[in-house]
């Protein structure tokens, strides 16, 4: 592939990220603090779009594998749901405002039926998107260059995402449309640049994939995924973790709670909250470079397996901090394993499906992908559960009406700082011993890239016959 399609099709991800971080950061809290809907419902409904979530990974996966079209496997499923992404990723924030008359019991079937289609066609568009990385990229050196081209506008799509809607909305979300309207525009373009970057390789198409439960069964059996899903299981968990902890952190245990200045700045504290969770991706972006070159050097998966050490070791230093300054240290150091811990899961996965086209002769990377995008939600799950152990068992205290900042008691402090640092760092070396069981690396993995690159040349000449 051109290195102008990588460029184009990594660019992709800033929009999967703007539009994904703003949904699940945000509309929540439209929808119950803002449009007045129960939060019993909307949990309710929330219920319901994970379990849907879960299913449709897999089954959008399997349906672009079986794809056949003139135009290719994954590029129709990103054309052809393209222009609803972008309708319901708008429409998710009721940009009506009061122009409409709506009872509680419309908005939350309006916001089951919304959710539930935005859904539908963020895992079509992205799951298609994905599954092209092993097309895009043939060797290690190549896969590690465009996982961090990738990540690199993922990063700011994060930002934006996380960063805006607030400042776009106003304080009482009334601008909402106009902000809607802004961060529907760029994730279009930046998703469009994508699909123009994406190209497909017709040998790739040539053997058609297994019936679905024949194909989930196939995946289930390979141990080498098996020991990658649950990495990256741990991988994920340390996403959330750290951005659901993080305010909680800062409130309490970094006691922002008002103004301060930093380099002559005075910052409020809504910023503060903000800068520590933006310095951690602030400082991923250079540190990509580094990872890039490790991963040229001793492979992804050394370079993975050392991420997850630097990033338990560095997540051991927030049970320190008392200020606001120290903690910004913190994120900003563990920002540097964060790179690595990013780019280097998705190389992994196309080294999967180079060995799993070499014992099935198909290739079935939507497979892989959405396996591994059903698996991950249960980080969601594993972080909520801790989050509710850990506030009940150490007494925190809810702010209540006119008390704002209760104090906590000595073992909440440390239940935030576990949150934290503590989970986090156990996860990253659970995820370091689980990648030990993963034996597609060093010179089997780069034989196994070498017999996927004649056998898919040998397809590509029978296609020419």
């Amino acid at each position: 592939m051109r290195p102008s399609h990588r460029f184009l099709y990594a660019a992709g991800s800033l929009g999967v990220a703007l539009s994904y971080q703003a949904f699940s950061a945000y509309i929540q809290f439209l929808y119950i603090d803002i449009l007045g809907v129960r939060a019993a419902w909307i949990g309710l409904v929330w219920a319901l779009y994970g379990v849907w979530n879960a299913v449709n990974d897999p089954l959008s996966g399997y349906w672009s594998d079986r794809t056949r079209t003139r135009w290719g496997r994954r590029v129709p499923w990103i054309a052809g749901f393209l222009v609803p992404l972008v309708i319901t990723f708008y429409l998710l924030w009721f940009p009506f405002g009061e122009r409409v008359a709506w009872s509680e019991l419309s908005l939350l079937f309006y916001f089951l039926v919304i959710v539930l289609l935005f859904d539908l066609c963020w895992t079509v568009v992205v799951m298609n998107w994905t599954s092209l990385f092993p097309e895009m990229a043939g060797n290690e050196s190549e896969r590690a260059g465009l996982s961090a081209g990738r990540e690199i506008f993922s990063i700011f799509g994060l930002l934006v995402g996380v960063a805006l809607p607030p400042v776009l909305a106003g304080a009482d979300w009334s601008n909402r449309s106009s902000m809607a309207l802004l961060l529907t525009a760029v994730t279009a373009v930046s998703v469009f640049l994508g699909l123009l970057g994406s190209k497909e390789r017709p040998e790739f198409a040539a053997e058609p994939s297994p019936p679905f439960m024949k194909s989930m069964r196939l995946a289930l059996r390979n141990r080498d995924f098996l020991y990658f899903l649950g990495a990256n299981l741990m991988i994920q968990y340390v996403f959330l973790a750290m951005s659901a902890a993080i305010p909680f952190y800062a409130k309490y245990v970094l006691r922002i709670q008002g103004p301060t200045t930093l380099l002559g700045l005075t910052l409020d504290a809504e910023l503060q909250n903000s800068i520590l969770l933006a310095a951690a991706f602030l400082a991923a972006l250079p540190a990509m470079g580094l990872w890039w070159a490790l991963a040229r050097r001793f492979g992804a998966w050394r370079a993975l397996r050392c991420a997850c050490l630097t990033g338990a070791a560095t997540a051991l230093y927030f049970f320190f901090p008392h200020t606001f300054q120290a903690g910004l240290i913190g994120t900003a150091i563990f920002g540097l394993s964060l790179a690595g811990l990013l780019m280097l899961t998705n190389p992994l996965v196309a080294d999967i499906t180079d060995e799993d086209e070499i014992q099935t002769g198909a290739r079935r990377e939507g497979i892989f992908f959405g396996m591994n995008g059903l698996i991950i939600r249960f980080a969601f799950v594993i972080q909520g559960l801790l989050t509710a152990l850990v506030f009940t068992l150490t007494g925190y205290v809810n702010p209540s009406a006119g008390v704002l900042y209760p104090e906590q008691p000595a073992t909440a402090l440390f239940g935030l700082r576990l949150l934290t640092g503590g989970f986090t760092a156990l996860a990253l070396v659970a995820a370091f011993v689980l990648l030990g069981g993963y034996t597609l690396h060093g010179a089997r993995a780069a034989r196994v890239r070498a017999e996927a690159a004649a056998l898919q040349a040998s397809k590509r000449e029978a296609l020419l016959e």
